[in-house]
Formats: structure tokens, C-alpha cells, sequence
């Protein structure tokens, strides 16, 4: 098997024994010690199965096995130990969770057949996860497309969202990106069931009275609601649910949590939501932001620095006009693309799919918009 396994003890003879026997089979790596193996995974940390002793100076098994589990999901671990006691297992399963608890001495049939199990389990991991990341990210992004050409006053602009979302993510070296770019294409799709002129006020930064407010608001559940009976879904459902609740506590739904226990997702999305109406109402960016400033108590200020960090970065590339035939995938739209008749086709801040294009170039061969459009390229 090409997979890399990773042995961890403190005795180099140990790890000798244990590379000589298995080397054949396995891409067997060692490290003496926790500390050297965070530092070996930190610099590969590809690897498929960890095998750690128990009791080593300084970083226990447990303690490593708990690490590695925060940072490298994937890779399956498993403790081989001498100490066989029950407290030892049941904190090694319960803060590392072990895939295998295996007792010294162990002979190298039984060590193998186990790395075997524990290379076939990794497998497993990665094909779920290639199969969530991949065929749901696609499903998710056909519907957020399809939902931003039929209506794109209400959902043209969640792309616009999930370009921010990408970019504060990667800014503050967030996890599952995928997943924050989800929520913010599927953030409004609750608004189906509000009044259209309703949403694009909201949309826009305009006031709204408390009770339109509330109407608006009610969007967020009904998005949740639908996206949570969906498989695999909940993180992404509950972070829909939050989005219009404030870092305060306060805001909607009333009976929330508040400050870092509302879902990370949630809290991007609050402070993007805000930031795209301000620029939509005309402020520039640098205004915009001041207006976050000012009610500073409803963001994350985590978020809310990072934003001010990009926005402090090199300016966007500017728009650039070009052909309808011209466009291709890594193109964003830069401004609406309306009809003859002041009818809006794709929004602003529209990725220029494959779809998108098709959609614009069968108004062009009918005369009823225009064949030049403004663009930036996106990453």
C-alpha cells in the first residue's frame, strides 16, 4: 500500500522493530515522541494512520491523538500501549477517537492487519468527504444559479456574497471554505416566500418599518427549515437560521445564542449582508464599512478586522468591458445586465457560468440587450 503510516514512540527500538517488520507492506514514517510528530505531520500531514504510544515524556497519546484529531481529521488513529488499564482507553476513545486500542506487546500480523483496517477506514473518510465536498458543492451551486436567474433582484447578489465569503475565509485561514460559500449562496433562499419589493428594499439598505422587518426576517427560518431536511445539511441550515442574529445577542430570532456561540457561518454572513445593502444603498466601500463601525456591537470583531483588512488591501482590478461571446467562467459580472426594457437579467456580481452566458446571448440574438458588458475576473 502507498498510504503513509505514522509511528509514535518515545523508544527508538521500538520504532525500529516496528519499521523493520512493516516497511514492506506499508510507507512507514516515525517520530520519537508527540512534538516530533505534530512537527513531521505539520510539514507532510498527509498521512493515512497514526499509531501512537500511550505513555511518553512531555505529549501523552492521548494528548497527540486529540491533536491530530482537530487538525487532521482524516488521518485514523489508533494507540498502541502497554498500559492497559480502562481509564487509559476510555480517554483515548473519548478525546482522541481511536479507531484501534492495542496492546504491547503486539505482533506485527495483528499490527498489520490492523494498519490495514485503519488505511481502508481513511479511504472511506476521503470518498465521503470527496462525495459531500464535490457532488453536494455542485448541487448547491446549480440551485443557487438557478435561483439567480429566475430571480435575480432577490438572488443575484448571493453571489456577490460568496465571493466576500471566500475572501474573509481566506483571510482568517477558516476550514471548509466550500461549506461558508454554501451558506452564502443559499442564505436567502427563505426569501422565496417574502414580498419581492420587500427583499430588494431590505437588499438595498433601506429602513424598514419593525413590522416589515419582522416579515423579512421570517426568511431565515424558512430557508433553515428547508435546507435542514436535506442530508448532511445542518451545519449549513443552522448557520441560514443566524444570520440576522447580532454578536450582542440581540437581533433575530429573539431566542438565540449570542457572541461566538452563534455559528461561525452565521456570523460571516452578518457582517456581509450589512456590507453588501450599504454599498448597494451607494456608499462606497470605506463609507460602508464606517456604517458596520458605527453598530459595531452586532459583528464579530474578528470579522469585522478582517474585513477591514482586505478592504485596506490592494484596490479590486477595475472592470473591463468585453463581449458576450467573450465571456467566460472566471469573469464577474460587474454590473447589472438589464433589457431595452429595464428588465434585470443577472445581477451584479453574477459569476459568468456557462448558463449565465447561454441566458445572455439568447436575449442578444433577439436585439433586446446590449452585446458589450462590464466585468472584473475573479479568482
Amino acid at each position: 500500500m502507498t498510504e503513509k503510516v505514522l509511528f509514535v514512540d518515545d523508544e527508538p527500538n521500538v520504532l525500529q522493530s516496528i519499521r523493520r517488520g512493516l516497511r514492506k507492506q506499508f510507507d512507514v514514517h516515525v517520530a520519537e515522541g508527540g512534538e516530533a510528530a505534530l512537527q513531521l505531520l505539520h510539514g507532510e500531514h498527509n498521512f493515512a494512520v497514526i499509531v501512537s504510544d500511550m505513555r511518553m515524556p512531555g505529549m501523552n497519546g492521548v494528548e497527540l491523538l486529540s491533536r491530530v484529531k482537530q487538525l487532521w481529521p482524516d488521518t485514523v488513529r489508533m494507540m498502541l500501549t502497554g498500559n492497559a488499564d480502562q481509564e487509559t482507553a476510555v480517554d483515548a476513545v473519548n478525546h482522541g477517537d481511536i479507531f484501534r486500542f492495542l496492546n504491547k506487546p503486539c505482533e506485527n500480523t495483528a499490527l498489520s492487519e490492523a494498519v490495514k483496517e485503519g488505511i481502508r477506514r481513511h479511504m472511506l473518510i476521503v470518498a465521503e468527504r470527496d462525495l459531500l465536498e464535490n457532488t453536494l458543492r455542485g448541487s448547491i451551486k446549480a440551485l443557487a444559479e438557478i435561483l439567480s436567474l429566475t430571480n435575480p433582484e432577490v438572488f443575484g447578489r448571493t453571489t456577490r456574497h460568496k465571493h466576500l465569503m471566500h475572501r474573509l475565509a481566506t483571510a482568517m485561514k477558516l476550514a471548509d471554505i466550500w461549506q461558508l460559500e454554501s451558506i452564502a449562496l443559499l442564505s436567502q433562499l427563505g426569501c422565496v416566500t417574502v414580498a419581492e419589493e420587500l427583499v430588494k428594499r431590505k437588499a438595498g439598505g433601506f429602513h424598514l418599518s419593525a413590522e416589515d422587518l419582522q416579515e423579512f426576517v421570517a426568511h431565515a427560518k424558512v430557508g433553515a427549515d428547508l435546507l435542514a431536511a436535506i442530508p448532511r445539511m445542518d451545519v449549513i441550515a443552522e448557520s441560514v437560521r443566524y444570520q440576522e442574529r447580532n454578536f450582542d445577542g440581540t437581533g433575530h430570532p429573539a431566542d438565540g445564542p449570542s457572541g461566538e456561540d452563534i455559528p461561525l457561518g452565521a456570523r460571516l454572513m452578518r457582517v456581509i449582508l450589512d456590507f453588501d445593502a450599504f454599498e448597494s444603498s451607494g456608499a462606497s466601500s470605506a463609507d460602508a464599512l464606517h456604517r458596520l463601525r458605527k453598530q459595531q456591537q452586532c459583528y464579530d470583531p474578528a470579522i469585522l478586522a478582517a474585513l477591514e483588512s482586505l478592504l485596506g488591501d490592494a484596490a479590486t482590478a477595475a472592470p473591463v468591458l468585453t463581449t458576450i461571446g467573450s465571456l467566460t467562467d472566471v469573469m464577474i459580472l460587474a454590473d447589472d445586465v438589464r433589457t431595452s426594457t429595464d428588465v434585470l437579467l443577472v445581477a451584479k456580481g453574477q459569476e459568468a457560468t456557462s448558463s449565465v452566458r447561454r441566458h445572455l446571448q439568447n436575449f442578444l440574438i433577439q436585439g433586446l440587450i446590449s452585446n458589450e458588458v462590464l466585468v472584473i475576473h475573479g479568482k
